[in-house]
C-alpha cells in the first residue's frame, strides 16, 4: 500500500514485506483455501517477486492484514482504468480481492479488513467504482462481499472452471463510492 498502514479496531493493514511471504504461503496453500482460488498453485519463488512488484507499483495497494502482529490475511486492492470512451478519467475503478487464513474465519476480521480497505479506496484513493468477483459457490466469500455493501452486478452461469467442480457460476460484485457515502450498503 502507497499511503502507509490502516487501522481498525482489531486489525493492522499495512504494506506485505518479504518476511510475511512464508507466513501468507502457510494459510494460501492450503486446501481450504485453495478450493476457491483460480491460481490453485503458486511458486514460492514467483510469488515473493510478485509482492515485490506490488510493492513498487503506485497503483496496487494491497496490504497484509495482521491481528496481534501476526499476518492473518492479505486484501488486494488494484486502481486500474474502467471502460470509456476517449477522455474517461482514468484509475477511477479498483479491483479487489482478498485471501485469509481460515484459523481465523467466522470472526469478522476480513469484513473488517475489506471494509476499511472499501473506505479507503473511497475516500483517500479517490476511487470512484470497487469490483471485485468470485465463485458462486464460496458462501464465505459472498457473505463478506455483501456484508460491505457490494451488489452483485453479474451471476455468470457455468464461467468457471472448478479443476475439483467442473465448470461453475461466478459471480460479480461492484460498489459505487457515491452508494458508499449514503450508507446505502
Amino acid at each position: 500500500m502507497q499511503s502507509g498502514t490502516l487501522r481498525t479496531e482489531r486489525l493492522e493493514l499495512r504494506p506485505v514485506r518479504d518476511e510475511d511471504i512464508d507466513r501468507i504461503l502457510e494459510y494460501r496453500n492450503l486446501p481450504a483455501v485453495t478450493r476457491w482460488l483460480l491460481r490453485t498453485e503458486v511458486d514460492p519463488d514467483a510469488f515473493r517477486a510478485a509482492w515485490r512488484r506490488a510493492a513498487e507499483d503506485p497503483d496496487d495497494h494491497s496490504v497484509a492484514v495482521t491481528l496481534d502482529g501476526l499476518v492473518i490475511g492479505t486484501v488486494s486492492l488494484d486502481v486500474l482504468d474502467g471502460m470509456g470512451q476517449p477522455g474517461m478519467p482514468q484509475l477511477t475503478e479498483a479491483d479487489l480481492g482478498y485471501i485469509f487464513d481460515p484459523a481465523y474465519g467466522g470472526r469478522g476480521y476480513a469484513t473488517e479488513a475489506v471494509t476499511a480497505m472499501v473506505a479507503h479506496a473511497f475516500g483517500r484513493l479517490s476511487v470512484r467504482r470497487i469490483t471485485a468477483g468470485c465463485f458462486a459457490d464460496n458462501l464465505a466469500s459472498v457473505r463478506i462481499l455483501e456484508k460491505v455493501g457490494m451488489r452483485r452486478e453479474q451471476h455468470g452461469v457455468g464461467d468457471s472452471w472448478h479443476a475439483e467442480l467442473g465448470w461453475v457460476d461466478g459471480y460479480t460484485y461492484a460498489l459505487l463510492a457515491e452508494e458508499w457515502r449514503r450508507g446505502t450498503r
